[in-house]
């Protein structure tokens, strides 16, 4: 038996991404495990409950605080762990005898203009001491994987892809009425995501408007997401393309209706330059929604050989790709049911047996 502690207090922070993630394994580990002891740690001003099986406890250490390695190794001293699973890929710097950390993508060292200067500075400061410290590392994908070795020297052996899963909410069914009382129109071009520079939405549009010149009965463009990183330059990119009221923004849509807005959704749109696993993709696609993606990172491993992979600078491949799903009936059934399949390979239960796996093989070497 282990003692084993999992760092959940971003979920206090933030929504979605690694949120989900620290969710979905503690509850995949706790129908999988009875054999080791697991603490589950929170941030001291959350009342979410993330288990009601192993035990939890609040840590007063803030997540991406400037003394937070040091901090976080005070509090956790006391519980004598065997491993530390860092989600959000900072260890602290002595938290029990071994450390895994999870890094789910590369964005601020492949494009440090999307992110802020403070976030870069944090991110850029930790990323090859938390590599270096950590006894294995676990991340989302091939392509993380690889960046990892091209761009931090990390032995190949270190790392262990478990590709993310699909909450059983996503299946297809009639949401008309649902979509219809959040005041949405019937069809309409989907996109979800934190509306940031990462995500490409200027591209989008303008492949959009070249799509509108294509097609003028193409049906609008929803955009549901929060405000991210830059959102006053993205913003005033997305006045300057005048799309008016063929765009939607919908920074209002809770978790609990998005199975409902894939589903009625005519197509997703994921154009994004760089994603460390693209949870959209593989929920549209669990909703019978056909997914036209970015060919880059790790998007053309989510979806496979289902819908459409794009290069994300390509408006014209995406205006032609987007008309395809809209115009061929028999494409998009086939791509539907393509998608369908693929959407059941990923559940939360292989991330999390492959996560205890690391666990009990990183524990039996401390």
């Amino acid at each position: 038996m282990y003692k084993i502690g999992i760092d959940t207090r971003l979920t206090y922070y933030r929504t979605g991404g690694i949120s989900t993630y620290m969710r979905r394994l503690v509850a995949a580990l706790e129908q999988l495990d009875s054999r080791n002891h697991y603490t589950i740690f929170q941030s001291r001003k959350s009342t979410e409950v993330i288990t009601r099986q192993f035990a939890h406890t609040p840590l007063w250490t803030p997540c991406h605080h400037r003394l937070e390695r040091i901090a976080l190794s005070v509090e956790l001293a006391r519980f004598r762990l065997d491993v530390f699973h860092s989600p959000d890929f900072i260890p602290p710097l002595r938290g029990a005898r071994q450390h895994i950390i999870t890094v789910h993508d590369l964005t601020f060292l492949h494009y440090p203009q999307f992110v802020t200067p403070d976030s870069r500075r944090y991110y850029n400061d930790q990323i090859e001491k938390a590599v270096q410290q950590a006894a294995h590392i676990l991340t989302d994908s091939e392509a993380s994987k690889n960046d990892m070795i091209a761009l931090l020297g990390v032995p190949a052996d270190k790392i262990t892809v478990h590709m993310l899963g699909v909450d059983e909410r996503f299946v297809p069914f009639n949401a008309t009425d649902r979509i219809a009382a959040l005041g949405l129109p019937a069809e309409y071009v989907l996109f979800v995501g934190t509306l940031e520079p990462r995500k490409n939405l200027p591209g989008l549009l303008a492949a959009y408007r070249k799509l509108l010149e294509r097609l003028p009965a193409a049906p609008p463009m929803l955009l549901v997401g929060k405000k991210g990183w830059y959102f006053a330059e993205l913003q005033a990119q997305i006045n300057a393309l005048h799309l008016g009221d063929r765009l939607i923004w919908r920074e209002d849509i809770g978790d609990s209706d998005l199975p409902a807005v894939y589903n009625q959704a005519s197509l997703l749109a994921l154009p994004s330059f760089y994603e460390g696993f693209g949870f959209p993709a593989l929920e549209a696609m669990a909703c019978g929604t056909v997914p036209v993606v970015s060919n880059r990172s790790s998007l053309p491993e989510v979806v496979g050989a289902v819908g459409a992979q794009v290069d994300p600078d390509d408006h014209d491949g995406w205006a032609a790709a987007m008309e395809q799903v809209l115009l061929d009936d028999s494409w998009r059934l086939e791509q539907r049911r393509a998608g369908l399949e693929r959407a059941r390979q990923f559940t939360w239960e292989q991330t999390a047996r492959l996560a205890l796996g690391i666990y009990e093989q990183v524990g039996n070497t401390g």
